[in-house]
């Protein structure tokens, strides 16, 4: 009764979200339209026909993926213009986000028939709401990083400058090539890890990045699909008022006692992503209660 109660046009692509690991995820209105649908247009046709028997529902399937969206585009538009209602699903999650669906939304949306969008499971979405991130102003989903090494370096220099959070998507043959990558730019800044989100065996764990390839190598846990939630750095006011990790001070003691405190805080701050003012802060207290102790 609920997803009934709105109407349901004719001749318009519906957008449906599916379950990104949990049957159960699927909504209400996402049932309710692949059962009113004519046409599904889907990423894999194997994937879809089994979530369609799980719903007790046999539909005519259109195979729509990123070797034919284009293409497969003029099909679906030829059914909207016939009076069909056509969903469209990815294999997981909400179409579009790292998935196909963008093109031929674009195409439909050109064409003049109605997209609807049927909101449902995300994994960007799904793993931020966990990851605590309590310096981030909103976040940037960058998704799967480029294969080259030029290319990716890149781009992980481009995502550091961005002062939210950051969230990738990464396989399992290349998660801890990314947590090496992460620890490098910056050991201290936190990564949330999310495998097999909503799944049986799911595990979220928040880390330093400098810690997260030993994350990693425990049992079982370079399997399954893995999205990342890189946070945001620390803002000058939550630095200030933080204590400095453990490791940032054994740092910062180490690095002071043979340079300038000036040029200490300024190398060490350009690591971390620490507060410049609240390193300084801390290596002068130091070497002042040392020489209040000499006196």
């Amino acid at each position: 009764m609920a997803a009934g109660s709105q109407q349901y046009p004719a001749g318009a692509l519906y957008v449906v979200a599916t379950p990104i690991g949990n049957l159960a995820d699927l909504t209400l209105r996402a049932i309710h339209v692949l059962a009113l649908a004519d046409t599904v247009a889907c990423e894999d046709t194997r994937m879809t026909q089994r979530l369609l028997q799980h719903l007790g529902l046999d539909k005519r399937l259109m195979a729509v993926h990123e070797h034919n969206e284009n293409e497969a585009a003029q099909a679906v538009a030829d059914a909207l213009r016939a009076g069909q209602r056509v969903a469209y699903v990815s294999d997981a999650g909400t179409p579009g986000v790292s998935d196909p669906g963008a093109r031929l939304v674009r195409a439909i949306r050109a064409a003049g028939p109605r997209v609807v969008p049927i909101p449902g499971a995300s994994a960007p979405v799904t793993l931020v709401s966990a990851a605590g991130d309590v310096e981030a102003q909103g976040f940037t989903f960058a998704g799967f990083l480029p294969s080259k090494g030029g290319a990716r370096r890149e781009a992980l220099a481009g995502l550091r400058r961005l002062p939210g959070a950051v969230v990738l998507f990464e396989s399992p043959h290349r998660v801890e090539d990314l947590a090496r990558e992460l620890a490098a730019i910056d050991p201290f800044r936190l990564v949330t890890v999310g495998r097999e989100l909503t799944k049986q065996f799911e595990d979220i764990d928040t880390v330093p990045a400098g810690d997260l390839v030993q994350w990693l190598a425990q049992p079982n846990r370079q399997r399954g699909e893995f999205a990342l939630v890189w946070h945001a750095p620390a803002s000058d006011a939550q630095a200030s008022s933080d204590e400095l990790p453990q490791a940032v001070q054994e740092v910062l003691a180490t690095l002071s006692e043979h340079l300038p405190i000036k040029e200490a805080a300024r190398l060490l701050a350009e690591a971390t992503g620490q507060s410049r003012n609240r390193l300084y802060d801390q290596a002068l207290a130091w070497r002042q209660a040392r020489q209040n102790g000499d006196d």
